[in-house]
C-alpha cells in the first residue's frame, strides 16, 4: 500500500525502521470486529450463555469481544434490535471504557456520533445522573439519537451544536467529558483506505486547530475536580501529545492521570511534545501491530479541585397530569416524578435531573420521549419501550429468537397471537424476544397491531 511520504517519514521517527517495518506488514493482516455488550440490559455472563456465535474477549475491555465479521452479521439479529450490544472496532472501545464514569454523573460527550462511546457513558450511568450526547453535524446527530435508544438510554440530551456555544449553558456542569476528536485518522489507514486520501487533503495541521478549540471549550465545561478524556484515532504527535501540552498550557489546573493499563499500550511520548512534559508518558498509543485492534491516542485529566461554581437549574412543575398518560403509567412498574414530566405539544417527554434551560440551543431530543397525547389517547413511544425491562410492564408478548414472527414484528407485520397464553386483555402490550424489549403493539383479538418504529424496521436497513 502507498502511504503518503510525510506520514511514512514522521512514524518511522515515531517508531524506528525495524519496527516500522512492522507496522505495515500488518496492513496485510484482516480487520478486526468488535461487540461490546450493552451492560445497562444485561450482564456480560448472560449475554454469553445466550450469544448466537463464537465470540472471544478484548483482553483489556471487560465487556469488549471479537467475532469473526467473515462469517456472521450481528446487525442481522433480533438481540441487535434488543439492543443488547454495540458493533464497535476494538480500539475505538477504550475511551469511554477508561473515563471512570459513575452512577449520577453528568457526564458530555462532545463529539458523540454516532455513538459509540456515548452508548457505553450512558449504560455506565444506569440511568441516573444525564448525559449530554453533543454532534455538529444534525444529520450524523439523528443517527446518534437512534443509537442511543436503541440501547434504552433515557436521562439524555442529544444536541447539535458547536462546543462553544454550549459553554456558557453548561459553565462547570460536568463531572466527566469525553472528547472523541475529529482527527487526521491515521490509525485507521490500515482499516480503511479511503482515509489516505482524506488525509491528504486535510493532515494533522488542519485538525489540530480544531482540537484545541474544543478542548479548551470543554475545559470550561468540566467542573473543579471532574475528569476529561481526550483520544484520537491517530498517531500524529501534533494532533496527541501536542494538543494535551497546549491544554495543560492554558488551563494549568489541569494533570495527567494514570489509566488502567495493558501489556499491549504504548506509553504516550514526551519527547515529541515541546516541553517534553514526562508526564505525557501517562498518555496511551495504541499501534495495530501491537495489539488486536486499529490505531488510537488516549489522555486522561482530572481538573483542580476547587470550589465548584453555583449552577442555577431550572425546576419541574409538579402537577396533574392527563388521565390517559395516568392510566398508562400505573401500567409501568418504575416510580416516575411527575415535576420531571414535561408536555410540549403531544409529546410527552421525562426530563433527567438538574438540567439548564436550554433555551437557544438546537438539539434533537431532551429527556425520554415517553409517547404522544392523541384524542384523549396515549401511544407510548419506541424509545420508552426500550427504555423498559420486561418485569416492569404489565402486559407483554415474549417470543424466542427462534419464533419466525420475530422477523415479521421487526418488519412492521400484523401478528396472530392467538396460540400465546397470556395476551387475553386489549390494549399496548411490550413485545420482547427471549425477555429483551423490542417495542410495542396494540392487541386486539388475538391479533397484534405492530407499533414498531417505521424507520428501524427490518427492511429498512
Amino acid at each position: 500500500m502507498d502511504l503518503p511520504i510525510a506520514f511514512e517519514e514522521e512514524m518511522i521517527s515515531l517508531l524506528g525502521e525495524e519496527d516500522y517495518r512492522k507496522y505495515t506488514d500488518c496492513f496485510d493482516e484482516s480487520r478486526h470486529y468488535g461487540l461490546r455488550v450493552n451492560t445497562a440490559k444485561i450482564s456480560v455472563e448472560e449475554f454469553l450463555k445466550i450469544a448466537p456465535w463464537p465470540l472471544r474477549p478484548v483482553p483489556w475491555i471487560h465487556n469488549g469481544f471479537y467475532y469473526d465479521g467473515e462469517k456472521v452479521q450481528p446487525a442481522k439479529h433480533p438481540y441487535y434490535f434488543a439492543g443488547l450490544y454495540y458493533l464497535q472496532e476494538p480500539s475505538a472501545m477504550t475511551p469511554a471504557d477508561r473515563l471512570p464514569v459513575e452512577p449520577g454523573d453528568r457526564v458530555l460527550d462532545v463529539c458523540a456520533a454516532p455513538g459509540g462511546k456515548a452508548t457505553e457513558l450512558g449504560a455506565k450511568l444506569q440511568g441516573t445522573g444525564v448525559l449530554a450526547a453533543n454532534d455538529l453535524s444534525s444529520s450524523r446527530a439523528k443517527g446518534l439519537l437512534k443509537n442511543l435508544e436503541l440501547f434504552g438510554i433515557g436521562n439524555v440530551l442529544v444536541l447539535s451544536e458547536e462546543p462553544g456555544k454550549l459553554v456558557p449553558y453548561f459553565r462547570e456542569y460536568f463531572d466527566k467529558i469525553l472528547i472523541d476528536a475529529p482527527c487526521s485518522g491515521e490509525g485507521m489507514f490500515r482499516k480503511d483506505r479511503k482515509m489516505v486520501r482524506a488525509w491528504e487533503e486535510h493532515g494533522p495541521e488542519f485538525f489540530s486547530k480544531i482540537q484545541r478549540s474544543i478542548v479548551t471549550q470543554a475545559a470550561q465545561m468540566l467542573r473543579p475536580g471532574g475528569m476529561l478524556l481526550y483520544s484520537t484515532c491517530t498517531f500524529s504527535p501534533l494532533e496527541n501529545e501536542r494538543t494535551v501540552e497546549y491544554l495543560l498550557e492554558q488551563y494549568p489546573e489541569f494533570e495527567i492521570c494514570e489509566m488502567e493499563g495493558y501489556e499491549g499500550f504504548s506509553e504516550g511520548m514526551p519527547e515529541v511534545a515541546e516541553k517534553r512534559d514526562e508526564n505525557l508518558k501517562k498518555t496511551v498509543r495504541i499501534f495495530p501491530h501491537r495489539m488486536e485492534g486499529e490505531g488510537h491516542f488516549i489522555a486522561l485529566l482530572r481538573k483542580g479541585d476547587g470550589v465548584p461554581s453555583h449552577y442555577a437549574l431550572g425546576k419541574g412543575k409538579t402537577g396533574k397530569i392527563p388521565e390517559e398518560l395516568d392510566a398508562f403509567l400505573k401500567g409501568v412498574d418504575r416510580p416516575f416524578d411527575l415535576s420531571r414530566i414535561e408536555i410540549r405539544g403531544e409529546k410527552v417527554y421525562y426530563m433527567p435531573e438538574g438540567v439548564p434551560d436550554l433555551k437557544g440551543v438546537r438539539f434533537l431530543r431532551t429527556g425520554l420521549l415517553l409517547g404522544e397525547l392523541k384524542k384523549k389517547r396515549f401511544e407510548p413511544s419506541q424509545a420508552l419501550a426500550m427504555n423498559l425491562k420486561k418485569e416492569e410492564y404489565r402486559y407483554t408478548l415474549d417470543l424466542p429468537a427462534s419464533d419466525e414472527r420475530v422477523i415479521r414484528y421487526l418488519k412492521g407485520e400484523t401478528l396472530d397471537v392467538e396460540d400465546l397464553a397470556g395476551p387475553k386483555e386489549k390494549g399496548w402490550y411490550l413485545v420482547c424476544v427471549d425477555g429483551y424489549p423490542l417495542g410495542f403493539g396494540k392487541l386486539g383479538n388475538q391479533t397484534l397491531k405492530n407499533k414498531y418504529l417505521p424507520g428501524w424496521r427490518w427492511m429498512s436497513l
